[in-house]
């Protein structure tokens, strides 16, 4: 079975930093769109951060400039280098692995999430 697991959250003090991982399963992350997504309390999870399995990446306007994502894919991990990070920040961070296939005019869709880690800011 295909497996996400998040792993570097806790508490920091405001202006300060945090790395998440995400660690895949083998069999996940070959060919895979990953992203990070975040729930603060009493909201809806939104999409933070993303990078395709080429490369490419993109941020939601409230972290541009202060998270950066990353994918090693010789250890099948992807990461959230977070700075300057604010209480509004506060949230239930998740990790997102999803790939589609086209067979002819057939689409395919295969994803994952993780179980979530906590990040809170707090002086």
């Amino acid at each position: 079975q295909g497996q996400l697991v998040e792993s570097g959250g806790g508490l920091v003090q405001p202006g300060g930093s945090l790395r998440l991982s995400c660690a895949a399963s083998r069999d996940i992350f070959s060919g895979f769109d990953m992203s990070w997504h975040r729930q603060a309390p009493g909201k809806q999870r939104v999409l933070i951060a993303g990078i395709t399995s080429g490369g490419y990446t993109n941020y939601a306007d409230s972290v541009e400039g202060r998270f950066t994502i990353s994918r090693d894919n010789a250890k099948n991990t992807m990461y959230l280098q977070m700075d300057s990070l604010k209480p509004e920040d506060t949230a239930v961070y998740y990790c997102y692995a999803v790939r589609t296939t086209n067979k002819g005019w057939q689409r395919y869709k295969t994803d994952y999430w993780g179980q979530g880690t906590q990040v809170t800011v707090s002086s």
